[in-house]
């Protein structure tokens, strides 16, 4: 069953929320685990991109946007941002959509993290009651 892991920020600062993202793809990636963030916004994906590019200067976040569903079944990048379904070789998903996506339950892990902003922060305490409703693991993590 998949273990569905909520990091919770305070204030509204998207940089922060970003910054945490990157961080735990690192995280995931150097622990061999492939990573998929989902978002249906393409520029959220992009600016993602753009961070895990020059996250660090000592390091790199190998990862790939991809554009198309047959894109994500072939690419081999430990983390892969994407608004398509992913492939089958992803072990924790990373979910920045307003709704929990219908392919969560494929993945080991779903990470949701969420802040202060009644944008994100709404929508996620609804995927907290889906995920809690259905039965699934649920750990919280105050940052």
């Amino acid at each position: 069953m998949t273990r569905i892991d909520f990091y919770v920020l305070g204030g509204k600062d998207t940089a922060a929320r970003y910054d945490l993202i990157a961080k735990l793809s690192e995280k995931a990636a150097g622990r061999k685990q492939n990573v998929f963030i989902f978002s249906e916004d393409k520029e959220v994906l992009a600016t993602l991109d753009d961070i895990l590019w020059n996250f660090r200067s000592v390091s790199f976040v190998p990862h790939a946007l991809i554009d198309d569903p047959v894109s994500s079944l072939v690419d081999t990048d430990p983390v892969q941002l994407s608004y398509s379904e992913p492939g089958f070789d992803r072990q924790v998903l990373i979910n920045l959509s307003a709704e929990v996506p219908p392919f969560f339950s494929r993945f080991e892990r779903t990470l949701e993290i969420v802040n202060d902003d009644p944008s994100v922060r709404d929508p996620g305490r609804d995927r907290y009651r889906f995920y809690q409703q259905r039965g699934y693991p649920l750990q919280h993590h105050k940052m």
